[in-house]
């Protein structure tokens, strides 16, 4: 339950704010607005205010904006060409289509800066803690144990992690000794690290150096910051976010990440509910990572997404005429069978972890 309420919520709030940056540039460019729906498909509830009808409707991963004169074959009235989104200058028209995932990034921005302006700006502690112990490692055949805090290798004293790494580097796999404090008591052990592959982030192997198999603690305290140093902080860590999808996509492409990393409504779902449960500024992080990666996809040259329409008017741009209607044709029903295809694979891989989990258990 808690993992349905998170989800609605988090994917509520994402497309509101994607829907409502349409909405707004098409309203500051004069175009008039039929529909603002959350959802797709039937209508489960409605009203109109003014010249739109605001909905839900009952299929809900994603929404839209309807607009009068949306698509060129859309018949309309002489007097009412200044409100038809058709009839708009192409740079007019790029603007409604980016202002979608412009405000998922800007909406990422916003809750960034309340996190960092509320909380504080989290930094790093450098500790000589151990995190975590790799199954089957040389540190778990000496007996090291996530907690543990390792006072000197070979007598020497350490006192950041960056110490502990080159210590063990440098050892070139002869035998080191580690004295470690755990629950308040000293103990020491002994092992020779060994040849082990270094990976980044996305798992690409970079080099090779002697290692034990454990892993830095990530501990992290909060400094208090003026306004200026969160709203630098939170575009920071905006872009920072954005690079890192946009690398995922392509490390996706090269093979370097595999597809059954791919998650769905249903993953998103569960991490939703355990960041509730680990409380609401996880469930913020979370949300501002999602609404970053809603935007930066959104804008790939797939028809249909607005990055495919961004394409289409780009090319209107450069030939100074519209795209053929068959031409438009052909290219959404390509953006429809790729994102279609794109959907039932990761429904599969969210159903074949539960799957898998099921039978673990």
């Amino acid at each position: 339950m808690v993992s349905l309420l998170s989800f609605i919520l988090v994917l509520g709030v994402l497309i509101f704010v994607h829907e409502f940056g349409h909405f707004l540039f098409a309203k500051l460019f004069g175009v008039r607005v039929l529909k603002f729906s959350l959802g797709f498909g039937q209508k489960l509830v409605g009203r109109t205010w003014g010249e739109t009808e605001y909905l839900v409707s009952a299929f809900p991963l994603g929404g839209y904006v309807k607009m009068y004169g949306e698509h060129d074959g859309d018949e309309v009235e002489q007097v009412e060409e200044h409100r038809s989104f058709s009839h708009k200058t192409v740079w007019q028209r790029f603007g409604i289509i980016f202002g979608g995932p412009l405000f998922n990034l800007l909406f990422a921005v916003v809750l960034f800066f309340s996190m960092f302006s509320l909380a504080g700006m989290p930094e790093a502690v450098d500790t000589t803690r151990i995190g975590a112990v790799n199954p089957g490692s040389a540190a778990q055949v000496m007996g090291l144990a996530a907690g543990d805090e390792i006072l000197t290798i070979n007598g020497k004293g350490m006192q950041s992690w960056q110490q502990v790494s080159d210590a063990i580097k440098g050892s070139q796999g002869a035998e080191v000794t580690l004295e470690v404090i755990r629950e308040g008591k000293e103990l020491k052990v002994s092992g020779e690290p060994t040849m082990q592959e270094v990976k980044n982030l996305f798992g690409e192997v970079v080099g090779q150096r002697y290692m034990l198999g454990i892993v830095r603690s990530e501990e992290i305290h909060y400094v208090d910051s003026t306004v200026g140093e969160s709203l630098q902080a939170a575009f920071v860590q905006t872009w920072n976010l954005g690079y890192l999808t946009v690398m995922g996509i392509v490390k996706m492409v090269q093979r370097v990440i595999p597809a059954s990393e791919l998650g769905g409504p249903i993953r998103i779902a569960e991490i939703a509910g355990q960041q509730m449960e680990a409380g609401w500024m996880n469930l913020l992080y979370f949300m501002g990572l999602l609404s970053v990666n809603l935007g930066i996809l959104n804008l790939l040259p797939i028809p249909v997404l607005d990055g495919g329409h961004l394409v289409f008017l780009t090319l209107e741009a450069v030939r100074r005429r519209r795209l053929s209607e068959r031409s438009m044709e052909i290219s959404q029903k390509i953006g429809i069978a790729i994102l279609g295809t794109l959907m039932v694979f990761v429904f599969y891989n969210d159903i074949l972890r539960l799957v898998k989990r099921w039978l673990m258990s």
